[in-house]
């Protein structure tokens, strides 16, 4: 296995942010959502419009996971009132942790989850927290395995779709 290297993203990333985001989202939802739901949420959350946006938040963060000079995955992380409740000013969220499917099993998530680590006690916030949809089995036993707990949960909408997000979070402090 090759060595992985993280490199923190700019404006000049967007097409292999979008990229990783629209297979990601694909490989992970497409078989327990329906395409249109699918389609609508790509069209909506992940075009170029909508991503250039998060990339020049300045409290929003995206981070590049490279195998070789593959993009294989990547971090987004929000601080302030970029994150996508307010829960606490002096938290970090994790908005996305995806890495091509082709690629888990290889430390790369747990790699990206160590930088948010990093960065959350360089930047002395008391806590990190996340949303994880109920059905992800896989997402949220890697989080729990890391020191997250559940502290409430969410409806995320997906299309004409109602589901249950749970919030997690990890005391840095």
């Amino acid at each position: 296995m090759n060595p992985i290297e993280i490199k923190k993203a700019t404006l000049s990333d967007l097409e292999t942010i979008q990229k990783i985001s629209i297979q990601t989202f694909i490989e992970t939802f497409a078989a327990v959502n329906t395409p249109e739901n699918i389609a609508n949420y790509i069209k909506d959350s992940l075009n170029t419009e909508q991503l250039t946006a998060e990339l020049n938040n300045a409290n929003s963060q995206f981070y590049v996971a490279y195998s070789n000079t593959e993009a294989v995955g990547y971090l987004k992380i929000n601080f302030g009132d970029a994150q996508t409740e307010t829960i606490n000013k002096n938290a970090l969220e994790v908005q996305r942790i995806y890495v091509l499917q082709t690629f888990h099993g290889k430390n790369i998530g747990q790699l990206l989850l160590d930088e948010v680590k990093n960065i959350a006690q360089s930047t002395n916030v008391e806590y990190i927290w996340l949303g994880v949809w109920e059905e992800n089995h896989r997402a949220l036993r890697f989080y729990a395995k890391n020191g997250f707990v559940v502290f409430d949960k969410h409806v995320f909408t997906l299309g004409n779709d109602e589901q249950t997000d749970l919030l997690m979070q990890l005391l840095i402090k």
